[in-house]
């Protein structure tokens, strides 16, 4: 049962070899506070989407503002997702994404919330221009 908001173990980016992947040939860009790093590939698998959250040990020690952060990423992207996944059914690609949140300050979720939709849409422009 996959709800349209859902957002299941399916669709987190695991594994090393994808990781690294990502990572080595992916494009990146940054909607401050997200610095967004993601990969385009023919459709593969039965999810379009897999996504990797990530807030540095460097900069909040506390693991309690660590989780807090990937939670409300996590959120944001769950509430949001859904023009993405449809443009890229359309153009039969699926896309692999890390979001690192790169401020020193917490925010509170309506600026993630805005600032994961202005990512959300690069993604999509750059989608549209393949």
């Amino acid at each position: 049962m996959n709800h349209e908001n859902s957002f299941s173990k399916s669709e987190h980016l695991c594994g090393e070899k994808r990781i690294t992947r990502l990572f080595t040939q992916g494009e990146a860009f940054i909607a401050y506070p997200l610095r967004v790093v993601y990969l385009l590939e023919p459709k593969r698998d039965q999810e379009s989407t897999s996504i990797l959250v990530s807030v540095p040990k460097k900069r909040f020690k506390r693991a309690v503002k660590r989780n807090r952060l990937k939670r409300l990423m996590r959120e944001a992207y769950r509430l949001n997702k859904q023009m993405l996944i449809e443009k890229l059914g359309d153009k039969q690609l699926q896309i692999h994404m890390a979001f690192n949140y790169v401020s020193d300050d917490v925010l509170e979720f309506a600026a993630v919330e805005k600032k994961m939709k202005l990512a959300l849409q690069k993604l999509i422009d750059k989608i549209d221009l393949l």
